[in-house]
């Protein structure tokens, strides 16, 4: 499923991944280089099998930790309220 975030959540780019900010709260997240490409992969419309591809061809990682961590990431997002 493609991930959004609500409208209080801004994004920048950084060197070392994406920041994301919550605007309700104050908090922020850094999300380093994987998580970055599960977020972009997934904000573009891809869902977490395209996560997973993304990032087994990218990093050297093994598929079955690919969607431990992607399916980790996704269910953070959407429990902080970060994400739908």
């Amino acid at each position: 499923m493609a991930l959004r975030f609500g409208p209080d959540v801004s994004t920048a780019e950084t060197d070392y991944g994406t920041v994301l900010l919550d605007q309700r709260s104050g908090d922020y997240w850094e999300l380093n280089p994987t998580g970055t490409l599960v977020v972009q992969t997934l904000l573009d419309g891809g869902d977490e099998a395209s996560a997973v591809d993304a990032i087994v061809t990218e990093f050297d990682i093994d598929r079955a930790r690919a969607q431990q961590d992607v399916s980790a990431l996704v269910q953070e997002l959407r429990t902080s309220g970060l994400a739908r």
